[in-house]
């Protein structure tokens, strides 16, 4: 599976946390993340992750193009919902194409739980069989 890691600058470190915790699940699938975000996942956890650009300076707009392109199969984005951002749009966006192409979105720790624990059982595999999948 693809899976896109993002988070806004005061739930980078909750996402440290949380993908060291779950290490195991995500070392078995690609990930992506923005740049920053990709770079402390790499640097926290040793774990392979192809970078995009930062979320203001396109990022999100990256991960929303593979989206669209049916080929990333789950985004988990660490939201800071109390700080403004400038790049809103860009947040909102990618969240709407979430819902538009179907693709499983955690914008918190524990829906991005019980996402992982639901992809280490299978539950996300009909991901895979889809046929338009690239």
């Amino acid at each position: 599976m693809k899976i896109a890691l993002i988070a806004h600058d005061r739930k980078k470190d909750d996402l440290i946390q949380f993908v060291t915790a779950y290490k195991p699940i995500l070392s078995e699938h690609t990930l992506y993340a923005t740049g920053t975000t990709g770079q402390r996942v790499i640097d926290g956890t040793g774990l392979e992750v192809i970078r995009f650009q930062s979320g203001p300076l396109g990022g999100d707009q990256q991960i929303g193009a593979m989206i669209a392109k049916n080929e990333m199969d789950m985004v988990i984005f660490f939201r800071d919902p109390l700080t403004a951002q400038p790049h809103e749009p860009d947040v909102s966006a990618l969240i709407r194409l979430c819902d538009v192409y179907g693709v499983p979105l955690a914008t918190n720790m524990g829906t991005a739980e019980v996402l992982l624990k639901g992809l280490k059982e299978g539950f996300i595999d009909w991901r895979l069989i889809s046929k338009d999948r690239k």
